[in-house]
């Protein structure tokens, strides 16, 4: 206000107007205090008032106490704040380069304690939901207590978490709220505890303060200082919690750079992508194990073969891989359940959780104490379960933060699982290619001439000229093309000519015939006598199969080795067969099969068209059954299920699973039907297969690798006690089960038993032999 200010005023009321000075504004201001008053609360803001106190109060260099509120910054900013400078000064020294929530919390706990004299003061954070877990600063060394629920009846803190609103007692242990007190706390004290919840009402923390003995209580000032302290602190909280989501951020964006350059950059083999996504999904959440399950749509099942990846001191975990399989149903334990609903569960212990399976515990000495499980989809269906096992740190839980960024990760996986089925189908075609080349390259089809040829003799072939469903017949004088025609007459002597074309007939056996290799022993004379040997059985019990499983057995047995190399199974993975990458098991039995659906596949030697869609399904599918099962491997399974259910008088004709145990023996009786012929030509048979074991033998030693006895030139002196052996432990087990449940076949007992007599006379004599020597 100016001095030449015009005031119209004077003491009686009466007006007049006059030019006052400052001086004697001054004055008139000191008289009239209620004026002074009036006027400043009806037209001054709070604002102004607040800037006017904080100037008097630097010009009195004096203190002035805050005024008391509520939490709520709106109000409290409006305090006179001398001592807030030097509160928040000080608050942020202690919050410099803290990025940790925690961390930023704990800090301001500390400062909060040290301004309202609290002897000490408890941090507990939410980490699980419904769980309280009491923070220990890094460094303290101290142990860090089990989690507790946010729940009355236990603690102060747990009870404060459970209203969320500020508590002030004392740990006397009487209040039926929280009869438990301060956890850990047994001494009298006084308590002041406070929540702390996000801007959706959420509960993030629990503050408490302690006092100790019988002092004074905490009071209504120092609730508010904890108040102010909030204010102000949360936003440092805030943005320190923002500062940290976003670092967090960018490491997961970073991590799944890496993963997807990893994954995605060279093709991968489904089992060490599957190595991959457990290591890196450990590194992740920080976890100690890791499992990945998938989903078989067919069986409704989960199925591991690496079921367990283990960290360590070394890059890449520890791998636990099966020798077969891990299965078990979905619904069953905490991965069943998670491939059943497609939820994610975070269980914080899982010995409290009835879903958890302990079993496995129980096996390994392992202990489980938390796990985050989560499903893997494409298109919204579950394709997979991955499952982290025990957060790294004493006492660590997985966060909603965990849950989250493992979300995103399962993303990943979803599509680099669904990429390495891809890459795999590929790989299949590409092996599948290289083997139809191999194949086309060195088989040709029947030629018109010998198609011509035997469809003009079609009478002749057909008149019955000999007995050839005699069991110890053998055709070893027989031509290939005779022994075609042979195989011609056997096929319409069992099933006619009213449902098959025989000009296809006559092709398809052509065909048959120059698709078998020119091999010592696995030939297309093996494969005439295996079908010969099933003739044999099925003219010697009519009427015990029915016409398709006949059908499905005699052409099974007739292109039960086409394309045989000469070399067993484990020759073909040893070596790295192309096949060997195709089947992975029952390498060459597949091959087989596969070979008769390209035959039948080919123009005019399809034999099976006249049969209905489920007939010719049925066919191929028995056909199949009847192929493997000339793998020896399967024999051994099949002889114990079988010889299981003969001795426990339970076997019937009218089961399915029964019938097929059944044709599995008569397949493998009669793959090995020269062990049943007579004795010379047992010797020239067994001549022919030693040579092509020889054969293999001498491939195993050229590439460094010791054959077996058996397939090793240099043992040939043992070939008498190896045919022993073999007659024992598989022909004459063979022969005799097959010949409880079908006695038609006894003759093939008796002749294989006439065999064995005569190798085991040969062994003695060379055993007697050696010792002369």
């Amino acid at each position: 206000m100016s001095a030449g200010t015009n005031l119209a005023v004077n003491g009686k009321g009466s007006i007049s107007e006059k030019v006052m000075t400052m001086d004697e504004m001054k004055e008139l201001l000191s008289c009239n205090q209620d004026l002074l008053e009036q006027f400043v609360l009806e037209n001054t803001d709070l604002e102004t008032l607040e800037r006017w106190m904080q100037k008097r109060a630097k010009s009195l260099n004096q203190p002035i106490k805050p005024a008391r509120g509520k939490n709520k910054l709106a109000k409290w900013k409006y305090s006179v704040n001398t001592d807030k400078r030097s509160m928040l000064e000080e608050m942020t020294t202690h919050l410099v380069g803290s990025t940790n929530k925690g961390q930023i919390m704990f800090e301001l706990a500390s400062c909060i304690s040290s301004a309202i004299d609290a002897d000490s003061v408890n941090l507990y954070l939410v980490e699980s939901e419904g769980q309280l877990s009491r923070f220990v600063p890094d460094g303290s060394g101290l142990p860090r207590p089990d989690p507790q629920p946010v729940r009355s009846g236990t603690t102060i803190a747990a009870h404060c978490g459970k209203v969320r609103d500020i508590i002030r007692t004392t740990n006397c242990g009487k209040d039926p709220r929280f009869p438990d007190g301060v956890l850990g706390c047994k001494v009298l004290s006084k308590v002041l505890c406070h929540p702390i919840c996000s801007e959706d009402e959420e509960l993030e923390a629990v503050i408490e303060f302690i006092k100790e003995g019988k002092g004074s209580a905490f009071t209504e000032d120092d609730i508010e200082i904890v108040n102010s302290y909030l204010v102000w602190g949360g936003v440092a909280i805030h943005y320190a919690d923002q500062y940290s989501k976003v670092q967090h951020q960018k490491f997961v964006n970073e991590f799944l750079l890496s993963v997807v350059k990893s994954i995605f950059q060279e093709m991968i083999s489904m089992d060490t992508l599957i190595v991959q996504i457990m290591n890196q999904a450990q590194k992740l959440v920080n976890a100690d194990r890791a499992s990945l399950f998938l989903m078989d749509s067919k069986t409704n099942q989960l199925y591991a073969r690496i079921f367990d990846v283990s960290s360590g001191d070394k890059e890449d975990g520890e791998v636990q891989q099966a020798d077969k399989d891990l299965r078990f149903p979905i619904g069953k334990g905490i991965a069943g359940y998670v491939a059943e609903t497609g939820e994610t569960l975070n269980v914080a212990d899982v010995y409290k959780d009835d879903r958890f399976n302990p079993s496995i515990d129980e096996q390994t000495g392992y202990t489980t104490k938390s796990i985050l499980c989560m499903p893997i989809c494409i298109r919204g269906t579950v394709i997979g379960v991955v499952q982290m096992v025990n957060k790294k740190g004493d006492g660590e839980v997985f966060t909603r933060e965990d849950e989250e960024s493992f979300k995103t990760f399962a993303v990943y996986c979803g599509l680099a699982l669904h990429h390495a089925k891809l890459y795999d189908k590929i790989r299949r075609s590409e092996q599948k290619y290289k083997v139809a080349l191999e194949v086309l390259s060195y088989h040709n089809a029947a030629s018109v001439e010998e198609v011509e040829e035997i469809i003009a003799e079609k009478e002749q072939l057909l008149e019955k000229n000999e007995d050839i469903s005699s069991f110890s017949y053998y055709g070893t004088s027989l031509d290939d093309m005779t022994k075609v025609r042979k195989a011609i007459f056997m096929f319409v002597d069992l099933f006619g000519l009213e449902r098959f074309e025989y000009d296809t007939l006559v092709r398809f056996f052509i065909t048959v015939k120059k698709n078998y290799r020119a091999v010592a022993y696995h030939n297309w004379a093996h494969g005439f006598h295996v079908a010969n040997s099933i003739y044999s059985i099925l003219k010697a019990s009519p009427g015990i199969f029915s016409p398709l499983e006949c059908l499905a057995m005699y052409v099974g047995a007739i292109c039960h080795d086409l394309d045989h190399r000469g070399f067993n199974n484990k020759f073909m993975i040893d070596i790295g067969s192309p096949l060997a990458a195709i089947y992975s098991t029952s390498t060459m039995e597949n091959h087989h099969f596969n070979m008769a659906i390209n035959i039948l596949q080919q123009e005019h030697h399809n034999i099976f068209n006249k049969l209905s869609p489920d007939e010719y399904k049925q066919v191929l599918g028995n056909m199949k059954h009847c192929i493997l099962a000339t793998d020896l491997a399967l024999f051994f399974p099949n002889k114990a299920r079988l010889t299981n259910i003969v001795e426990t008088n339970t076997f019937s004709w009218d089961s399915p699973d029964h019938r097929l145990l059944v044709e599995t023996m008569v397949m493998t009786g009669s793959d090995l039907c020269a062990s049943t012929k007579p004795w010379n030509l047992q010797l020239d048979t067994v001549e022919d297969i030693y040579h092509e074991f020889y054969t293999q033998g001498d491939r195993e030693m050229a590439s460094g690798r010791l054959p077996v006895p058996i397939m090793n030139r240099f043992h040939r002196d043992e070939q008498a006690v190896h045919q022993v052996g073999f007659f024992s432990g598989i022909c004459i087990p063979c022969y005799s089960l097959l010949s409880q449940i079908m006695p038609t076949v006894s003759p093939m007992v008796e002749l294989c038993a006439d065999n064995l007599a005569s190798w085991r006379k040969l062994a003695e004599e060379r055993r007697q032999e050696k010792t002369t020597d």
